[in-house]
């Protein structure tokens, strides 16, 4: 560490005390940084943007190296650094926001002992306030910075504005009921999923069948039927609730449909939508 590094170290001491065990969250609910050069997925983003209250865009100014002591849980090939941020744009949140910031982050270090992030680098904080501290902000976990590029700032801002919508599909927590209910002709059926969500709003998938034709699907985050046809995309919303928190095949405790072939079609049914969802890609 330099001289400078040590004065500016010194005189965060107080500051960086107050952080070290409050600025990252418990071991069990951080993800891994990814490895350098390898971007995030929309999981990982959406995983962010969910957990946190304030979505910043800054410039680093200053960093200051923790001393390993001081840094409990730090990995190898890390240092934790204190770091001073001016203020891009607040992206989202409710909380007022200085012209600059402080906060703690673990970066990874290159051969020569320096963090991969520099003093003029631009890079998006998924952060939360420190309460009675308002210049500093808490990263909600320690991927919680990514670097900017202008790539990344649309795909964050997508999904940003998804979350904020009107109609914008509740967190998913796992599924209530899945009932089939066969239809008068050989090969008609219709399946639907029930789902349960943290805020309690409705959402469901129906899986319909037509005889000589292959199945057809859809979700609705609303009481309304879902429109069939039309499955969500992947990289939307509407996609990542389902594929990154529905288990993949029916859990012991959902309600089933009654009678063995129509619980065997139920099941069949909800391993197809799992199947077209695809997995749940992330770098953690």
């Amino acid at each position: 560490m330099t001289l400078k590094s040590l004065r500016l170290a010194t005189g965060a001491r107080g500051a960086v005390a107050a952080l070290a065990l409050l600025a990252l969250p418990a071991p069990l609910t951080m993800a891994q940084p990814a490895p350098a050069g390898v971007a995030p997925t929309y999981a990982d983003l959406a995983d962010l943007a969910d957990s946190a209250s304030l979505v910043v865009h800054g410039k680093v100014r200053k960093l200051a190296r923790v001393e390993a002591e001081r840094a409990p849980g730090l990995r190898p090939g890390f240092g934790r650094f204190y770091v001073t941020a001016d203020t891009i744009a607040l992206l989202t949140g409710s909380t007022p926001i200085g012209q600059s910031f402080s906060y703690l982050v673990d970066l990874p270090l290159d051969r020569a002992g320096k963090p991969m992030v520099r003093k003029k680098d631009a890079v998006f904080l998924f952060a939360r306030p420190v309460p009675g501290r308002a210049a500093e902000l808490q990263l909600v976990q320690r991927n919680g910075q990514v670097a900017s590029n202008p790539e990344l700032e649309q795909r964050i801002r997508a999904i940003l504005t998804a979350r904020l919508a009107p109609d914008a599909p509740g967190p998913v927590r796992g599924v209530r009921e899945i009932i089939h209910v066969p239809g008068t002709l050989a090969g008609e059926g219709e399946t639907q999923i029930f789902l349960n969500t943290k805020d309690s709003s409705a959402a469901s998938i129906t899986v319909r069948h037509q005889p000589g034709q292959p199945p057809v699907w859809g979700v609705s985050f609303s009481e309304l039927v879902a429109q069939v046809g039309r499955p969500p995309a992947r990289d939307t919303l509407e996609w990542y609730r389902l594929a990154c928190f529905l288990p993949p095949a029916p859990p012991p405790g959902a309600n089933m449909s009654e009678g063995p072939v129509a619980q065997r079609q139920a099941e069949v049914d909800y391993r197809y939508v799992m199947a077209e969802l695809g997995p749940c890609q992330r770098t953690s």
